[in-house]
């Protein structure tokens, strides 16, 4: 009987001390962010987006804020599948660093990369997406918007031609501008078609599940009059993820939420 007691007590002691190893180990998750920018003019200097860095260090994670192949000095360099890569590169980055998980938090077209790097099944635990741009399916579907849908069904013929590796100037529209694109006319249809993965109601469902989303809206943004139809409803359902509306801009929301965003992935991340 004294055996039996001594070998249950010493199970008991095992388990305890297994327990208490993993509760440590997920005491120490360092969690690591990619922080994504909007497409050009914007860059990694943008003023606004810029400020949530500082915020999410101070809450001790690591943070990358690179300048990806949509900013002001590279637009458009590449296809997206390169983005996608870039990504990668960095997220791997933010792994060799000591990052246990994984955060992208994107603004405007950094919204649509992060979503379709989670839909391809990219390394990420969580996505952040505030003040969500590019929306390729309306900029093909409404009138006002006719320079674009000019430029993708352009794009599309030259492809068909044998033409795709061609580069020329395409049109764009950016928080209601047009701006022009210079790029191969199968780089621009990566960027712009409205069945690509750069399109957020094309990637929302194919976020896995297990992935929790906070999408955050400024009420004076445009796009804060269809986000939840567009794409936001469309996302699977996980109970961490949350939709929040702020009082900002297209372009204050990321400094304007900078400290909901720190304690939303916090606990989207805790065990």
């Amino acid at each position: 009987m004294r055996s039996q007691l001594t070998r249950r007590l010493i199970t008991l002691a095992l388990l305890a001390a297994t327990a208490l190893l993993g509760g440590i180990a997920q005491a120490q998750d360092k969690i690591g962010v990619l922080m994504l920018h909007g497409k050009s003019p914007g860059n990694n200097n943008d003023p606004n987006m810029s400020r949530l860095k500082p915020v999410l260090e101070g809450a001790g994670m690591l943070v990358l804020y690179p300048d990806m192949p949509w900013s002001r000095g590279r637009y458009l360099d590449g296809n997206w599948d390169k983005a996608m890569a870039e990504m990668a590169t960095h997220v791997q980055s933010l792994r060799s660093q000591g990052a246990t998980k994984i955060v992208i938090a994107g603004h405007s077209m950094g919204v649509p990369a992060a979503m379709g790097f989670a839909a391809r099944g990219g390394d990420v635990q969580a996505l952040v997406l505030l003040a969500p741009g590019h929306v390729p399916a309306r900029y093909y579907a409404f009138q006002q918007n006719t320079s674009v849908r000019e430029s993708v069904d352009e794009a599309r013929k030259l492809v068909a031609a044998g033409k795709g590796d061609s580069r020329e100037r395409f049109n764009d529209i950016n928080q209601g501008k047009q701006q022009p694109v210079a790029a191969t006319a199968k780089d621009y249809l990566s960027y712009f078609d409205p069945a690509s993965d750069a399109e957020m109601s094309v990637t929302a469902p194919r976020i896995p599940p297990g992935t929790p989303v906070l999408t955050v809206v400024g009420d004076e943004d445009g796009i804060s009059k269809y986000a939840k139809p567009y794409f936001a409803d469309k996302l699977p359902a996980n109970p961490k993820s949350q939709y929040l509306e702020v009082k900002a801009t297209h372009l204050t929301t990321p400094v304007v939420a900078s400290e909901a965003v720190a304690q939303w992935i916090k606990v989207a991340t805790a065990p």
